[in-house]
């Protein structure tokens, strides 16, 4: 049997019953939202790390005031777990915070 990619396999195997055709256009819809999600928070956290990188207190600052309620919202929608989130603000205050003034 020739081995299958994953893309191949969905693409060949595309469900017959209404509700299950209706759950994976959903599913494709929900992905594609989440991706969006979970790369917005991947964008403010990296500035806040590219500015920390630097050295530069006053962007790290303003970085991390605008990436706390973005990891927040990722929180609140379900991108990342409640933990991780409060990790992920902690870990970077924290080396905000040891930045020279």
């Amino acid at each position: 049997m020739p081995r299958l990619f994953r893309q191949n396999l969905w693409e060949s195997r595309m469900p017959n019953i209404a509700s299950s055709k209706k759950r994976t256009r959903t599913t494709a819809k929900r992905t594609a939202i989440n991706t969006s999600r979970r790369t917005r928070v991947r964008g403010f956290i990296r500035k806040v790390e590219e500015a920390i990188v630097k050295g530069d207190k006053a962007a790290a600052l303003a970085a991390l005031k605008a990436a706390e309620p973005e990891i927040m919202r990722g929180v609140s929608k379900g991108i990342l777990h409640k933990n991780t989130g409060a990790r992920k603000v902690s870990r970077l205050t924290k080396r905000v915070a040891k930045l020279a003034k």
